[in-house]
């Protein structure tokens, strides 16, 4: 057995060991492909006890460690769902790997090959309550719609009753326009589930920037010449491609990317009298969502990676309550 099968080996036992909280929770659930915590943050907040997580960057494992005091498990396909301890809701934030279409009729049976087929074989062994993914918006679009067929045929197959919906986070309270597509299935049949609707609350980037920014996150002369120039190229064919700039005043920004720390171009800082700047990694912490006190313990490139890759937290929260709400657990949350 490899040093990395004894680590995860260590890991998993020591789930099954882990004491007993005094106050018991709401639910259990377990955290898929959980990046630095996002999603887990927002189960938290109405009352959810996380029980496994499962995350193979290592620099992400670092920040959940450091910011949970957990060490995720490794790679996922390297473990048996029997080995996972029993839960009730499953979370997961999975990659859209291609799909294979031909024939999509076919379910569970479609989903090989993918990551979503070893989340649907942990469903199909414990049959938890309810599950939760998210992924990018262009799912419900992905191959004219039949990615998201199989997925929700899959789900349906191993016997559960499936919605789904794309959200925006700036429709609840982040300054940013990230559009994410959100699928919850309940194996209760009976339990009618809605999404939420947009909360209207005004946003603006400034009340997230910070006061006094190092000047290590202005850009360079070089970088900022080839922005302008890379976007009057795109201009001159026609396109709208290019760096984006905002202000204190700006609503909202784009959406941020785990590639921003290359060249910060989808949402550059206007600075009177200098070259623009990039968001700061807190700054990036805050256009997700994150409260100050999480941590941010890796470089400032690893940090924009986690947090373009992270999910928009205020809306999970929102989607862990209307799932409360339901009653699937019991009584309903307010």
């Amino acid at each position: 057995m490899d040093q990395a099968s004894v680590r995860n080996k260590i890991i998993i036992q020591s789930l099954f060991d882990m004491p007993k909280k005094q106050k018991k929770a709401a639910f259990k659930f377990i955290d898929l492909f959980a990046g630095i915590g996002g999603i887990r943050t927002g189960f938290e907040s109405v009352g959810g006890e996380c029980v496994f997580t499962s995350e193979w960057d290592e620099p992400a494992q670092k920040t959940y460690q450091v910011n949970f005091g957990e060490l995720p498990y490794g790679d996922i396909t390297k473990i048996k769902p029997i080995e996972i301890p029993s839960f009730d809701i499953l979370l997961a934030g999975f990659p859209c790997q291609p799909f294979s279409m031909a024939g999509f009729k076919k379910g569970f049976a479609d989903t090989r090959g993918t990551l979503f087929f070893d989340i649907a074989k942990i469903i199909e062994h414990h049959k938890p309550s309810v599950i939760f993914l998210e992924n990018v918006r262009n799912l419900a679009s992905h191959d004219k719609g039949n990615t998201i067929k199989v997925i929700i045929n899959t789900l349906e197959k191993i016997g559960y009753k499936v919605f789904y919906k794309v959200l925006n986070a700036k429709d609840f309270g982040l300054p940013q326009n990230r559009a994410r597509i959100y699928i919850v299935g309940f194996k209760d049949k009976n339990i009618d589930f809605e999404f939420p609707e947009p909360l209207k609350i005004k946003t603006r980037l400034g009340d997230i920037l910070e006061k006094n920014v190092d000047v290590k996150y202005t850009i360079s002369d070089k970088l900022w010449a080839g922005h302008q120039r890379r976007k009057k190229e795109h201009r001159e064919k026609g396109n709208g491609f290019g760096y984006s700039m905002f202000s204190n005043k700006s609503a909202y920004t784009s959406t941020i990317s785990a590639r921003y720390y290359k060249d910060g171009s989808e949402i550059l800082i206007e600075q009177k009298g200098k070259n623009p700047r990039k968001l700061t990694p807190r700054e990036a912490a805050r256009l997700q969502g994150y409260s100050d006190d999480f941590v941010i313990p890796v470089s400032d490139n690893q940090a924009y990676k986690q947090f373009g890759n992270s999910v928009a937290v205020p809306v999970i929260k929102i989607l862990a309550k209307k799932i409360m709400q339901t009653g699937v657990f019991g009584n309903k949350a307010d």
